[in-house]
């Protein structure tokens, strides 16, 4: 911890100030940061198990077609001991854009809620395409005026509630109208042209206003200091080359507004501030919600600050007597990271792009005041000290239109541009903490309905709205962000709660309507069961039958009698319930028969319970062959489990056999590899009667649990699969002896650990090929440093 000496040159900041905290529960500043609830294993554990079943079966929103599987990407703690799940998606093998999800569970590991960006499986014709990947990464750098770099493109799935499309992802970096640019560009892998851009940096203004004489957290000893924070990881500040200021002494800058240094000090204290707040207020662990940060740049020659997705970049005003970084634009540009890095990312178009940028001015206004800094008071103004070209604030929460922007959503939101579209949101967070009468040093604030809201203070508001933001999906719109927000307030608060009417009342004050199936403000808990399919897939011959078991459980509220219903079957299967309905907490069995002509294949079944109260659904994919007599075949694994050290790895015998007629072909996959973990089957193609052999890779980052790995052999006229239980433990080992090394030839998904070159490195998106540290792996590869 380091105490700074700045020589300060304003009046108003002339005498030396320590932090005062007034807030309950706070610690002061200077002392050594809230140490951030981190969830206990076991808890993570049974929210994992419980949420990779729920995803396996496709419930509800997690609905998914036979081709699908659901990776799981990360499992985040939050207030409450409420657990977030989050998911990506994947079909044949690429990973579906817009195919996200998130399963909710509370502290036992019961699920609570699951969120999806898409809500049904995918139909794509073909994955074959007619675009090659240098005409594809041609077409996206016309969306740059300079392009720096071009990552490889990636064939993927681009999904919308509209539809799907085999398409590439192209990120690239460089500048856009002279200002700086990080787009993943969308184009379809069939027509060739551009069907979504998203940038990751996200564009903002600030000021140079100073904090006064505070300290912060700094490294080293002696003569040998630097700018880094090694009490949260990731996070440290330097110049525009990346690299952290260092000094033959603990005492940074000197007061000025254009000292570099001292732009550096403004900036490391706010983001601690900001890592504190988000521990000791909203229950999370570090910027990333896994102990992590990101490093901040100064000394940026252009009138603004940015996000670009891996660091935050702070300029000057215009009079360039002040740099960019007060607390409000720090925190602001920080709380894009915690938007890109909770689930569902960044997303795109400009109402998503509003709500992105409405989140980085509730982070704003929440670290002012958890730091409750007498040079920075907390306010609901934006950047107010910033003077930019001389208009004061750039937006304000309490009364957006004071400056331009607008109170209450409207049909123009989606075309409004994405500083002035995060109006809306801004509004509802006041109102949310602070009602319309507002109080407390705070303002009034206008409602678009003439009604009146009762706040429920700050801290609960920030609490609601980030187990919102760990429900998010690629696809939210401010229609998804008032589901959320009420689902997150009945989670933390319960139904009957005060909370609860706050928000709803504050959504309906700013004109977001009422949607169908949103949580309900009850004074009793409302009816609820869940549902599930268990096996949830199975095959089924011509002739013959296949059953599984569907349960159902009494999750609130009094038991309810559910009647069951499937759909989605293929020609010629039939479908029915014993018993056709249950009272909640029981189970029927589901037995599918496929006639001699049922068409053959693979299928998604939607199971439905529809209740007094609630309905819920669930998915069984079910694959319909020829009967005996023809040419078939049948799949084996020898072993079919193995328990691996993290780090680790083993394989197995994939065996067919002719079971019936001729020997077929049998085409090899295999699919539900967790995050951390690669499987292959190697040859991918045998006679029937011939073998291969399973490999499974685990990642030392992977994490622990029981998983099931489905391996599908694909003939000329019958489907066949063979599950392989997967047991990942700790250990795997210290530094990068534990970490399996760099293979040019293994598929990585994003959060996959591996050493290279004497360095760590870990994934960030999908990749095969793509080497580390080389100059196109930038946006593949994250540099952990070295062994």
């Amino acid at each position: 911890m380091k105490s700074i000496g700045l020589r300060l040159t304003f009046a108003a900041t002339a005498a030396a100030v320590g932090l005062a905290l007034v807030l309950p529960g706070v610690t002061g500043a200077a002392a050594s940061p809230a140490a951030a609830p981190v969830p206990a294993p076991d808890a993570a554990t049974l929210a994992a198990t419980a949420a990779d079943r729920v995803a396996a079966g496709g419930v509800d929103a997690l609905a998914k077609g036979p081709n699908e599987t659901f990776v799981r990407r990360n499992v985040v703690a939050g207030s409450g001991g409420f657990q977030y799940v989050s998911y990506e998606r994947s079909y044949r093998g690429l990973p579906v854009l817009g195919g996200d999800a998130v399963v909710v569970t509370d502290r036992d590991g019961t699920v609570r809620d699951t969120a999806s960006a898409l809500g049904r499986g995918v139909d794509l014709a073909t994955t074959t395409p007619k675009v090659t990947a240098a005409k594809a990464t041609a077409v996206a750098r016309r969306q740059l005026d300079r392009v720096d770099r071009a990552a490889a493109a990636q064939l993927v799935v681009f999904s919308t509630r509209t539809g799907d499309r085999l398409a590439y992802e192209v990120v690239l970096e460089g500048a856009r109208r002279q200002a700086p640019s990080r787009p993943h560009v969308i184009v379809d892998a069939i027509g060739g042209t551009v069907l979504d851009v998203r940038d990751d940096v996200r564009l903002g203004a600030g000021n140079g206003y100073f904090n006064g004489q505070v300290s912060i957290a700094t490294s080293g000893s002696g003569s040998s200091w630097s700018m880094t924070d090694n009490t949260r990881p990731g996070v440290r500040c330097g110049g525009q080359g990346g690299t952290a200021y260092t000094g033959t002494d603990d005492v940074w800058g000197n007061g000025s507004g254009t000292n570099l240094e001292t732009g550096c000090v403004d900036a490391l204290y706010a983001v601690q501030r900001e890592w504190d707040m988000l521990g000791a207020w909203l229950g999370r662990s570090g910027i990333d919600g896994n102990g992590g940060g990101f490093p901040a740049r100064v000394g940026l020659n252009e009138v603004n600050a940015y996000w670009n997705g891996s660091y935050t970049n702070f300029g000057h005003n215009q009079a360039n007597n002040r740099q960019a970084t007060p607390i409000d634009v720090v925190a602001h540009e920080y709380g894009h990271a915690i938007f890109q890095t909770t689930p569902g990312g960044a997303g795109s178009g400009n109402e998503n792009g509003g709500i992105n940028e409405s989140t980085g001015d509730i982070f704003g206004s929440l670290t002012e005041a958890y730091a409750n800094n007498p040079n920075d008071p907390p306010d609901f103004l934006v950047g107010e000290e910033v003077d930019l070209v001389g208009g004061g604030p750039i937006r304000n929460m309490y009364n957006p239109s004071a400056v331009g922007d607008p109170n209450c959503y409207s049909s123009a939101i989606p075309s409004t541009e994405v500083h002035a579209a995060a109006g809306p949101n801004n509004h509802w967070f006041y109102l949310t903490a602070n009602g319309s009468s507002g109080g407390g040093g705070n303002p009034a604030s206008p409602t678009c309905n003439g009604g009146t809201v009762t706040g429920v203070g700050l801290q609960k508001a920030g609490q609601i709205y980030l187990a919102a933001l760990n429900m998010k999906t690629s696809s939210w719109r401010y229609v998804n962000v008032r589901t959320a927000t009420l689902r997150a307030a009945v989670n933390l608060f319960g139904a009957s709660s005060a909370e609860c009417r706050t928000v709803k009342a504050a959504w309906d004050a700013v004109s977001v309507p009422a949607q169908s199936g949103e949580a309900q403000c009850t004074t009793n808990p409302g009816n609820d069961f869940s549902l599930t399919v268990s096996p949830g897939s199975g095959s089924v011959q011509r002739g013959s039958s296949v059953t599984t078991t569907v349960s159902t459980a009494t999750t609130s509220g009094s038991a309810q009698t559910v009647a069951l219903t499937a759909s989605g079957l293929p020609s010629g299967v039939t479908a029915s319930f014993s018993p056709s309905s249950v009272t909640s907490g029981g189970a029927s069995t589901l037995t599918l028969t496929a006639n001699a002509s049922a068409a053959t294949g693979s299928a998604a079944i939607t199971v439905t319970g529809t209740g007094s109260a609630a309905t819920h659904t669930a998915t069984y994919a079910v694959t319909v062959t020829t009967a005996p007599g023809g040419n078939d075949f049948a799949v084996t694994l020898s072993p079919s489990s193995a328990t691996v050290a993290a780090g680790g790895s083993t394989t197995s015998s994939v065996g067919t056999s002719t079971t019936s007629g001729s020997a077929q072909t049998v085409n090899l996959s295999v699919t539900g590899a967790p995050t951390g973990v690669t499987a292959s089957v190697s040859p991918s193609s045998v006679t029937s009667g011939g073998s291969a052999t399973l490999s499974v890779s685990v990642g030392a980052s992977a994490a622990a649990g029981t998983y099931t790995l489905t391996v599908t052999g694909v003939g000329t006229g019958a489907t066949h699969t063979a599950t392989f239980t997967l047991t990942v433990t700790g250990g795997g080992g210290g530094g990068c002896g534990g970490l399996p090394a760099w293979s040019s030839t293994t598929p990585y998904v994003p959060d996959d650990v591996v050493s290279y070159n004497g360095r760590r490195w870990k994934a960030t998106w999908w990749s095969t090929g793509a080497e580390p540290g080389a100059p196109g792996s930038w946006a593949v590869w994250s540099d952990q440093g070295a062994c």
